[in-house]
């Protein structure tokens, strides 16, 4: 697959503002975990879906006093035709025993050219998910993996809200694909 210029950069940008996350969670208190954070989540990279190669993006906070913050992106072609949302982070429960995190969210926008990808619940203000797991780093660590995006009405599902409540986890990481770059989840 070949990517546009503008995607090209993009990924380029977002994986160092993913490092100069990763540097300032080391040296600033305002991104420890514990001055004020009670979770980070970041990471970017791609993945691949049968027939699709997938760009992402991710970095989230959750607050101490339960406030989240963050932002996402996820960019892949289909059928030669874009399919690209950004969203907001609206909620993001973190599992710090397995290094798991659901990212739930609003698009903010869709820069979407696919047809089945545009109008209704893929316009900016609908909900939209996915999850992710951090499984270190390392040559003995698996690879960490991370689910294509969800929107409202997906699996029954009608709102991020829902989704980040039900934190549902397949056995066996079903419906997750391996990460070719990096995720931190950090509790």
């Amino acid at each position: 697959m070949r990517l546009p210029r503008t995607h090209v950069l993009f990924i380029a940008l977002a994986s160092l503002a993913c490092a100069q996350a990763d540097d300032d969670a080391i040296t600033s208190p305002a991104f420890s975990v514990g001055g004020g954070v009670a979770a980070i989540v970041n990471g970017g990279g791609h993945y691949e879906i049968p027939g699709l190669i997938v760009q992402f993006s991710t970095s989230g906070i959750v607050h101490a006093d339960g406030r989240v913050s963050g932002n996402f992106h996820h960019s892949t072609t289909a059928d030669g035709e874009l399919v690209e949302f950004h969203g907001m982070v609206t909620c993001l429960p973190v599992d710090p025993v397995n290094h798991r995190a659901w990212v739930g969210g609003v698009i903010t926008e869709n820069l979407s050219t696919h047809p089945d990808f545009q109008g209704g619940i893929f316009d900016p203000g609908h909900d939209i998910w996915f999850r992710l797991v951090d499984y270190g780093q390392g040559a003995d660590s698996p690879p960490d993996r991370t689910t294509f995006v969800g929107f409202e009405g997906s699996a029954e599902i009608e709102t991020s809200e829902e989704y980040c409540a039900l934190q549902i986890w397949p056995d066996e990481d079903a419906r997750t694909w391996p990460v070719t770059g990096n995720i931190k989840v950090r509790s």
